[in-house]
């Protein structure tokens, strides 16, 4: 079944990227121009005040002010699922994608860095321990520098075992250890992290994660789709 969905997403992705059609047994997460079924973290340290928006069909994260970031969550948990999207970000910016999330942002992480930067597609927890992590893998030859690049992410069980595919190509699967949410939780939100900053000017060499944010960055994900297991 796994490789059967494989192939389906090898050979189907894209054209799905340019005439927006949702794959088989998928829900669109993204409802016409507006940000329909997501709302914005208030409890997250990441900041409340992140400028987001929707353009055509994209979903944007902007820092606003600079330095501040947020969380946007869906409105609905899930717990198993298949999740399909497209992301590209600027470079010299950090943030990530948010898995059984609590209100606050405290998830399993995939992180997304700017324009493929380091720490892209690594695995580990957001203001959450976790028994065990994922290194950022060598993406050379799969990343397509300046463009859109296609994510595909499999979560199953109680104490889940996690797939990535990249640009339909194998990245990892881990069966996580335990299950690490609080309370034994087995559901929660999709998250879409914009990082904080830790200078509140464009700085050069400012000290998030050893870069600063560039001015006006963004992060954007669009073909945004989920499927419940």
């Amino acid at each position: 079944m796994i490789f059967c969905l494989l192939i389906f997403f090898v050979c189907g992705c894209k054209l799905n990227q340019t005439s927006g059609n949702i794959p088989g047994g998928f829900s669109s997460l993204v409802i016409g121009s507006s940000l329909e079924g997501w709302h914005k973290s208030l409890t997250t340290h990441h900041g409340v005040s992140g400028n987001f928006f929707t353009e055509d069909g994209t979903i944007v994260l902007k820092q606003s002010p600079f330095g501040q970031g947020g969380i946007l969550l869906t409105n609905e948990k899930y717990e198993d699922f298949e999740l399909h999207f497209e992301f590209k970000a600027d470079p010299g910016t950090n943030g990530g994608l948010l898995f059984r999330s609590t209100e606050s942002g405290s998830a399993y992480q995939l992180e997304l860095a700017g324009d493929g930067g380091k720490g892209t597609a690594a695995l580990f927890g957001e203001m959450l321990r976790v028994e065990k992590t994922v290194p950022a893998p060598d993406l050379s030859g799969i990343w397509k520098k300046g463009d859109w690049n296609l994510f595909r992410m499999r979560v199953s069980g109680e104490v889940p075992e996690i797939s990535l595919w990249i640009n339909g190509k194998p990245i990892w699967q881990v069966q996580m250890e335990q299950n690490d949410l609080h309370a034994g939780s087995t559901t929660g939100f999709v998250g879409l992290q914009l990082h904080w900053s830790s200078t509140l000017v464009p700085i050069p060499g400012g000290s998030c994660c050893g870069y600063s944010w560039r001015p006006d960055a963004a992060h954007r994900y669009r073909n945004v789709y989920i499927k419940e297991l």
